[in-house]
């Protein structure tokens, strides 16, 4: 009976591990992948932060020294962006994305002082948009850039 028991359980085992074989297979490349469509939000968008009219829009909005903050938060994106995307100090990488977003979630799309209707819910949807990619840059922050990356290949032996 213990001999039976003994064979299910390695039965069961050997197929876990086949299977968290193939899943890891699989997932390698989507990490990638899903690191790179993560960064270019940010790396696609570094221009426009140089823009004469989203610098006006921001100081519009209450940005103080908007012609400095503007471009200084777009390049700080890029950065974050670009490493997150290389897998390169991703985790450095989401930090100063944290240090971009949640200034700009806060005052750029602070939904619940606009009046008119349409234009509250545009805002609330970049505040939550913005939420979502808070909470991607913490992920990244605390596990890092994974694996088929810069630093992934820095500790390998």
């Amino acid at each position: 009976m213990a001999t039976t028991l003994h064979t299910a359980y390695e039965a069961r085992v050997d197929t876990t591990d086949r299977i968290d074989v193939r899943i890891r297979s699989v997932a390698r490349p989507l990490m990638a992948l899903g690191r790179v469509m993560f960064g270019l939000i940010f790396i696609l968008s570094v221009l426009s932060h140089f823009s004469d009219g989203t610098i006006a829009y921001a100081s519009q909005a209450g940005v103080p020294m908007a012609g400095f903050l503007v471009p200084a938060s777009g390049v700080i994106a890029f950065l974050g962006g670009l490493m997150i995307a290389l897998g390169w100090h991703a985790r450095i990488g989401a930090t100063l994305l944290l240090i971009f977003l949640l200034p700009v979630t806060l005052t750029m799309h602070d939904f619940w002082t606009v009046s008119d209707p349409m234009e509250r819910m545009n805002q609330q949807a970049h505040f939550m948009k913005n939420l979502a990619l808070i909470g991607g840059a913490i992920a990244i922050a605390y596990f890092g850039s994974g694996p088929s990356s810069v630093d992934a290949r820095e500790i390998e032996p």
